[in-house]
């Protein structure tokens, strides 16, 4: 790992950041062009039903409604959102409008107008007759229900019947995590408008601009060369918008009408109508021997994909392969069963399934400590991976996994040794400690194809331009790029010019910005790339100098020989002079394939404080030590934790899109669904473990989505530790907490008569 970094491990604001706050740039809901009509969608008010009528007749009298789309009048192929490149073979069970709805959101028809409140209003004059039928919304009665069982996945290593067969010490849980909203700033939103040759062009705040291409493409039956995809500045996605969820809906409504459209929903839609984190019910039993060494563990995950499939087992699969890769445990099976239910679809969330799968984990780790009377943070010590340990099921090696190191250094910055042991308080308010561990991935690799190609050129005046499909979501991605090529070439951020992606001239990426690849996958091709581009200008220049290249120095925008210290050439200077000479540009492309796929780790220590009266939880302390290998940008960073805390402690306490028997849904608004705000936050430390990763550009590795997985478990096993309970289903809310203290006083009162 190079030393003495001037721009990498920095501190550098956001490229954006003063036209963010100034309000300055033009997000997709804030664009206009010429002769733009405005969509909205007609969402089923059923959760399960087959429609018998439609009567539009209303809306299509009101004046400024150019036309009503349904079923009778689109395209009716099917498709999966979940489909990102070529090949990925995924059951197609989307449409754009159906006849049969299977949840409460699901899309019925749209209406395009003059405006947006035309629209609003004609939709509300629509009137839809149901014929409806009993929706299954409970996973388990789903598990037995014809056609709502879609797929089975399992992962084994070892002989964990027979170690569960020896073993003295088994403890079991059911655990249960719910579907949430994702909650960024900026609803769902999509622009396209068509152009007289047939072609259209769509702006979207999405994550995968040549995955939106490719779906488009498939849902209108177009070439992929008359569709082009600009991403549109973003206010968030956690995920929900890595799929393409309007953009198919919009470009068919542009082309059908023959002008710009623009198809925005309100927060209630986004709530109900795009893609929620995936619920899970899961089972785990691990087997200990007295010491406190795990023999084995059986986990039985049930995943609740809502009504489509989209990435359901994809999900699945993401949570199986994070079981192997914390603890040392030769014996281990995972099975997950991926169902159907009549409520809002399932699909990406930042950490991929991790935090849930790490919710089963965590608690579970809590409570053989509890049962064995161990410090629930040495019972971890015993077991967690190692450095450089292999996968047990042959996945990808786990690479610098410093999990130990998180571990440790965290209980010595939290005083965990004093604050576990401490009283917890007998009054009206106690407090309780707990801490999680969890790890997620870099990338694709091992799993699924993971490359992008990348050009870059050095300017005439000394600038750099990199051309690729980066897309930034708002943490960072476009400043963290430049700070990679501007140590490689020494060049001051401000000459760097980066755009995000348009398919029409950004060089291919298969995946974009998911499965927290962006720096250590598209930054380690940036710094391939300006180390291909520096070696070809320093080839050229140690010509024009008069020397070998290894006497070549480029520092600070000049460039020069060891051998001739007063013969120095601005960059873009040098540039010309090559130009001029040889007839050549200083630019090059590269395509890089992700070569690993190292395991990245966290630990998260809180301390909560709790109302036995109301059962409100207060979090009070959080230390989240992580394994980042290099923070490229430490404020960066700390941001990305500090945001991933928040959003873990709605998960753990606040958070949850409830659904009736009946299929239908509350918290469907801010009002009724509470996110965690700044009053609400906690002090939050951050701790950093740089020990560098091999393959990573300058060590980094990634923090986008680790950053969120062990704070839900945590927050739990404070709350059970103050309290003495043992609660395994999120969010734990007061009712919960109150109910738990009423079981252990009733076991209490029973043990004193028996």
């Amino acid at each position: 790992m190079k030393e003495n970094l001037k721009y990498v491990g920095k501190t550098i604001p956001m490229h954006d950041i003063e036209e963010k706050v100034r309000g300055k740039i033009k997000y997709a809901g804030d664009m206009e062009l010429p002769g733009m009509l405005h969509a909205k969608l007609l969402l089923s008010d059923v959760a399960h039903g087959k429609i018998k009528k439609i009567d539009t007749s209303k809306a299509e009298a009101l004046k400024g409604v150019v036309k009503i789309f349904t079923t009778k009048n689109s395209p009716d192929r099917l498709y999966n959102s979940h489909k990102w490149f070529v090949g990925l073979d995924v059951l197609k069970d989307e449409r754009l409008f159906t006849d049969y709805v299977k949840f409460v959101g699901d899309r019925i028809a749209a209406v395009v107008a003059k405006d947006r409140h035309t629209a609003e209003r004609a939709v509300e004059l629509i009137e839809v007759e149901y014929e409806e039928l009993p929706p299954v919304t409970d996973p388990v009665e789903a598990l037995h229900c014809p056609g709502y069982h879609m797929a089975r996945k399992e992962i084994k290593c070892g002989q964990v019947d027979e170690m569960m067969e020896k073993a003295v010490y088994i403890f079991e849980d059911k655990i249960e995590t719910p579907k949430v909203h994702h909650a960024a700033m900026e609803t769902h939103v999509c622009v396209a408008a068509p152009d007289p040759g047939g072609n259209i062009t769509i702006w979207t705040p999405c994550q995968v601009i040549f995955q939106v291409r490719l779906l488009v493409a498939e849902v209108l039956n177009m070439p992929l060369n008359r569709i082009r995809v600009i991403k549109a500045p973003m206010g968030g996605s956690f995920g929900g918008k890595g799929q393409p969820i309007l953009e198919p809906v919009c470009a068919f409504l542009a082309q059908a009408t023959g002008a710009p459209v623009q198809l925005l929903m309100d927060r209630r839609e986004s709530i109900i109508g795009t893609r929620t984190r995936t619920a899970t019910l899961g089972t785990v039993k691990t087997a200990v021997d007295q010491h406190g060494n795990i023999l084995a563990r059986d986990i039985h995950m049930l995943v609740d994909t809502g009504a489509y499939l989209t990435n359901g087992e994809a999900v699945a699969t993401a949570m199986g392969k994070k079981a192997f890769r914390l603890y040392r445990i030769i014996n281990q099976r995972y099975i997950a069963d991926v169902v159907y239910t009549n409520s809002p679809i399932g699909g990406a969330c930042r950490g991929y399934g991790s935090p849930q799968i790490h919710v089963l984990s965590e608690i579970n780790m809590d409570h053989v400590a509890r049962g064995l009377a161990m410090d629930p943070a040495e019972l971890r010590l015993k077991n967690l991976v190692h450095p450089f340990d292999k996968d047990p099921t042959g996945g990808p090696p786990l690479g610098n996994a410093r999990i130990i190191d998180c571990v440790e250094q965290g209980m010595k910055v939290f005083r965990w040794k004093a604050r576990w042991s401490q009283p917890k308080g007998g009054g009206r308010f106690v407090r309780g400690v707990g801490m999680a561990c969890a790890t997620h991935g870099n990338g694709y690799y091992g799993a699924y194809q993971d490359f992008i190609t990348m050009s870059l050129r050095m300017t005439e005046d000394g600038g750099l331009c990199l051309n690729s499909g980066i897309h930034d979501l708002g943490c960072g991605t476009v400043t963290t790029i430049k700070q990679i090529v501007a140590e490689v070439l020494d060049v001051p951020l401000d000459k760097i010019m980066i755009p995000e992606g348009d398919t029409l001239v950004s060089p291919f990426d298969v995946a974009g910005t998911q499965a927290s690849r962006v720096t250590f996958v598209c930054g380690g091709c940036a710094m391939k790339t300006a180390e291909l581009l520096k070696a070809k200008f320093v080839s050229y220049a140690a010509k024009i100098l008069g020397c070998h290249p290894q006497d070549v120095v480029m520092e600070e925008g000049f460039v020069w020989s060891r051998t001739k210290e007063n013969d120095k050439y601005a960059y873009g200077e040098m540039v010309i002079r090559i130009q001029t000479r040889y007839q050549d540009d200083i630019s090059v492309t590269y395509t890089y394939a992700s070569p690993a796929n190292p395991g990245v780790y966290a630990a998260n220590f809180v301390e909560v404080e709790i109302d036995t009266y109301t059962g409100l939880v207060r979090v009070v302390d959080v230390l989240a030590v992580h394994d980042i290998g290099k923070a490229i940008n430490p404020g960066f960073v700390e941001g990305q934790i500090q945001g991933a805390i928040q959003m873990g402690i709605g998960f753990a306490l606040t958070e949850e899109i409830k659904v009736d028997a009946q299929g239908r849904i509350t918290g469907d608004r801010f009002s009724k669904y509470h996110i965690i705000n700044a009053p609400d936050m906690p002090d939050v430390k951050v701790l950093l473990i740089e020990n560098g990763e091999e393959y990573g550009p300058f060590g980094a590795k990634s923090v986008g989505e680790i950053s969120t997985c062990a704070i839900a478990p945590a927050i739990v096993n404070a709350i059970n530790h103050a309290l003495d309970v043992h609660i395994t289903s999120l969010p734990v809310t007061p009712e919960k907490i109150i109910g738990a203290l009423q079981e252990k006083k009733h076991r209490e009162m029973e043990r004193e008569i028996f």
